[in-house]
């Protein structure tokens, strides 16, 4: 049961590296996006509000995938997991 969930997840997660593509990915064909965020509240509420996307997790291991954030430009230090509550 664990690994049928752990194949689930892996087939249905994207990295996305712009805000085009994640509105993209969001609506066809969804899942857990992986993407680059500045870390402030307002621009995970202008995410939420434009693409009804919230924050999932923010890994303790991810790795320091040093980046720029998808939506401002400004610095990140890694993807965050995005995806919609249905």
């Amino acid at each position: 049961l664990k690994e049928r969930a752990r194949k689930f997840r892996d087939a249905n997660s994207f990295e996305v590296n712009s805000y085009d593509e994640f509105k993209a990915k969001i609506e066809e064909p969804g899942g857990f996006l992986w993407a680059h965020w500045d870390g402030t509240r307002e621009t995970e509420d202008r995410i939420a509000a434009e693409t009804k996307a919230t924050i999932r997790c923010i890994p303790f291991d991810r790795k320091k995938d040093a980046g720029k954030c998808m939506v401002t430009g400004k610095p990140s230090e890694g993807r965050v997991v995005f995806a919609k509550a249905y």
